[in-house]
C-alpha cells in the first residue's frame, strides 16, 4: 500500500515556477514508477511526467517537455515535479500517481495503481 500527497501548489505569474512533491508513505516506494497528471477543469486528466523507479529515465508530454522536470529522491520517498515558464494553460489541480507498469504504459493514467489528492496549480497571464 503506498500513500501519496501531493504539496507546492499555489498561484504564480506567467513566466514564474513552482515546485510540486509529493510524498509517499510505504516502504516500497522505490519500487514504483512515479508519474504526474493535471486535470483542468472540464478537461481529462492528462500526462504531464513520469519517471523510473531508480530515477535514471523520464518522459515528458510535449506540452512540457523543456519546461517542467520530473526528480525524486527514494531516500526521502518523494517525487518532484519542478515547473518553468509557466503559462495560463498549465493551470490545473496536479496529481501524482505510482505504478509497476512498464514504460509503455507511463503516460496512461488507468495503468497507475495509487493517487494523490491532487495540488491545485494556478498561473494567472
Amino acid at each position: 500500500q503506498v500513500q501519496l500527497v501531493e504539496s507546492g501548489g499555489g498561484l504564480v505569474q506567467a513566466g514564474g515556477s513552482l515546485r510540486l512533491s509529493c510524498a509517499a508513505s510505504g516502504r516500497t516506494f522505490s519500487s514504483y514508477a512515479m508519474g504526474w497528471f493535471r486535470q483542468a477543469p472540464g478537461k481529462e486528466r492528462a500526462f504531464v511526467a513520469a519517471i523510473s523507479w531508480g530515477g535514471s529515465s523520464t518522459d515528458y508530454s510535449d506540452s512540457v517537455k523543456g519546461r517542467f522536470t520530473i526528480s525524486r529522491d527514494n531516500a526521502k520517498n518523494t517525487v518532484y515535479l519542478q515547473m518553468n515558464s509557466l503559462q495560463p494553460e498549465d493551470t490545473a489541480v496536479y496529481y501524482c500517481a505510482a505504478g509497476q507498469q512498464v514504460r509503455t504504459f507511463w503516460s496512461r493514467a488507468p495503468s497507475y495503481k495509487y493517487w494523490g489528492q491532487g495540488t491545485q496549480v494556478t498561473v494567472s497571464s
